[in-house]
């Protein structure tokens, strides 16, 4: 899912990878309440919340960010979960049966392991989770979320899991110094 062209305007693409229709903005801008959070948020963060075309890319960049750690998370989430869970079948089945000094080492062994793959987790991401760039799309997803909820419950006619995502915990910063990135320019056909 990397061009962003490839996308009809007004559609974005969810964690699973399902196409979805935006929400115009003009139906957010008809609860009061939300019209008044976007302006207020917008403020906050440097961003239209009320530009279908800057919130169409926000959320490109969004689905772009999470499929770079869902990739990396499916291939490091793999030996946590055999030495992490499998530890304890084995430990029953094999270890517990075993020398004192081999189930000493086959503790000290997996915890090894299963802290590494830890740490490698947050060292692959450690980049991406630092980046101010990043972090405030992250920041303005996660208000835009909120803003869409607003006007959820104000009455606008926005389906109950727009826009289709969970929350971005680690997203409470803007940073007004970092660069924005550009929407890519349209390749022409040759």
């Amino acid at each position: 899912m990397g061009d962003y062209h490839a996308l009809k305007p007004g559609q974005f693409v969810d964690d699973q990878g399902v196409v979805h229709d935006m929400v115009p903005s003009s139906v957010i801008a008809s609860v009061p309440a939300a019209k008044s959070a976007a302006e207020h948020y917008g403020r906050m963060v440097r961003f239209d919340f009320l530009d279908d075309q800057a919130v169409h890319w926000m959320l490109f960049q969004r689905r772009e960010d999470t499929e770079k750690a869902s990739l990396l998370g499916c291939l490091l989430s793999l030996p946590l979960f055999v030495f992490g869970f499998g530890a304890w079948p084995y430990w029953d089945l094999v270890a517990s049966q075993r020398s004192r000094s081999f189930q000493i080492g086959f503790i000290v062994v997996d915890t090894l392991i299963v802290f590494g793959c830890l740490l490698a987790t947050y060292l692959a991401r450690r980049r991406t989770l630092l980046d101010p760039t990043l972090r405030n799309v992250r920041c303005r997803v996660r208000l835009y979320r909120k803003i869409a909820g607003i006007a959820r419950r104000g009455g606008a006619d926005i389906p109950r899991m727009y826009p289709y995502y969970g929350m971005y915990l680690s997203s409470r910063k803007f940073f007004p110094d970092a660069p924005e990135r550009a929407v890519p320019a349209k390749e022409e056909p040759a």
